[in-house]
């Protein structure tokens, strides 16, 4: 099951299947994924689309899930629910000319319109061969947000497109063991009438 590390399998498995649509541009020198905090100064040649992890929450449409109990005998263990997490990123592209730019952020929202579940084995890293599935929703951000995001790490502001990952599962690592009640016994005494 996902761990710590299942934040970043998951911008591993985004940057990969933008990778695999992008050969869709140019077979020969596709434009590349690339993760980048937006600190650095980003290169616009060759072409690229930066993924910008830029906020995690928890997701309130999974909170108050029920305990998760399994046998392994003779104990039962019981763990709490996994932590549902909701990932937003801020995808923007860059290349020497803004219809290039156009065109990667067109090939973005079909991919990820097209794929809005990401699955099987399109998981990267402690997702892959699990049962997880990310659900990609786009997310617009008001222009006054969007400024925010981009005054703070201090670049100018670019046409960008912000998406939601949900549900991401981090699991726990406490458990607790306990073992299952096998008998049992009532003690009936006297009951005393008062009066």
């Amino acid at each position: 099951m996902p761990g710590y590390d299942v934040i970043e399998a998951v911008s591993n498995t985004l940057k990969a299947t933008l990778d695999a649509a992008f050969t869709a541009l140019d077979p020969q020198n596709p434009p590349k994924a690339e993760i980048s905090d937006l600190l650095a100064p980003v290169q616009t040649t060759p072409p690229k689309l930066t993924l910008f992890f830029y906020e995690v929450v928890e997701d309130p449409s999974q909170r108050n899930r029920p305990r998760v109990r399994a046998s392994a005998a003779p104990d039962i263990s019981i763990k709490k629910p996994p932590t549902a997490l909701l990932l937003r990123y801020l995808l923007t592209a860059w290349a020497d000319n803004r219809l290039t730019e156009q065109k990667l952020l067109g090939r973005t929202i079909q991919t990820l319109y097209d794929g809005a579940i990401i699955s099987g084995v399109d998981l990267r890293g402690s997702l892959a061969n699990t049962d997880q599935a990310l659900k990609l929703t786009m997310a617009p951000l008001t222009l006054e947000e969007r400024t925010r995001v981009w005054h703070a790490i201090q670049k100018p502001y670019r046409v960008s497109l912000t998406y939601e990952i949900r549900v991401v599962n981090l699991d726990p690592e406490k458990e607790r063991r306990v073992r299952p009640v096998s008998n049992r016994t009532l003690d009936h005494g006297e009951l005393e009438v008062g009066g």
